[in-house]
């Protein structure tokens, strides 16, 4: 069996320290290891606490999204979390922290380069979560800072996949003003019913500040969006 670092180390990665560093050494600890444990001296592997953890990260994940883009359809947020929660990228945050360094692993495992899968650091740093989760009562108020911290370049690739997403970056602008009052209106429709063309004007206030046309309202929606953001001179025409 093959014990990484000090688990109280990890405290510096985190800034996290334990008050139950018995949740932490499980959530550390990998199968193989709790296989090659004796019998009458058994312990617990780090299952459980992935299983917990995964609903964690889902909540703070999702509120994040829910909150910082408020325009988003749900297949939009939907794709945005699957790009953060999924095992590459856990992976990578577990390496963030050095996570590996301070797996319990197995004979086996450890030989077979254990402390750099992607799968064994995903898993191992879901159960990170739920283990800081259950010492700090139940509330997830450090892990929305570590996390959203801890997730700076994968938020910004996210920002930057959503170039096209005009109603969000209009809404951004428009808010700066808190009494500025921004909604789309479908002023037009025509086509049969299988083949519709959507003409939408946004709206600030009383005013149109923007047209677009398409095949759908919610396009036509970030049609007419990014004809206001030209009009406001945050994109020239030729711009995305």
């Amino acid at each position: 069996m093959a014990q990484g670092r000090n688990p109280a180390e990890l405290s510096s990665k985190t800034g996290y320290r334990f008050r139950d560093p018995s949740l932490l050494e499980t959530a550390l600890t990998h199968s193989s290891y709790t296989n090659e444990c004796r019998k009458d001296t058994p312990v617990a592997c780090n299952e459980r606490l992935e299983f917990l953890g995964d609903a964690v990260l889902q909540i703070v994940v999702s509120d994040y999204l829910f909150s910082r883009f408020p325009t988003s359809a749900e297949g939009s947020l939907t794709k945005l979390r699957q790009h953060l929660v999924c095992e590459e990228t856990l992976a990578r945050l577990a390496k963030k922290i050095s996570l590996g360094e301070f797996l319990l692993l197995g004979k086996g495992e450890e030989q077979n380069g254990g402390r750099h899968h992607a799968s064994i650091l995903a898993d191992a740093f879901e159960a990170l979560l739920a283990a800081i989760y259950l010492d700090d009562g139940g509330s997830v108020e450090f892990l929305r800072v570590f996390l959203i911290g801890l997730m700076q370049d994968e938020l910004a690739d996210c920002e930057r996949s959503r170039g096209g997403d005009y109603k969000t970056r209009l809404q951004q602008l428009v808010q700066q003003d808190g009494r500025e009052q921004l909604c789309y209106v479908v002023v037009a429709e025509s086509g049969p019913d299988n083949d519709k063309t959507f003409e939408v004007c946004a709206m600030l206030n009383s005013n149109v500040i923007g047209r677009g046309s398409a095949g759908s309202k919610r396009k036509a929606e970030q049609a007419a969006a990014r004809e206001a953001l030209i009009l406001f001179g945050v994109l020239t025409p030729d711009q995305d």
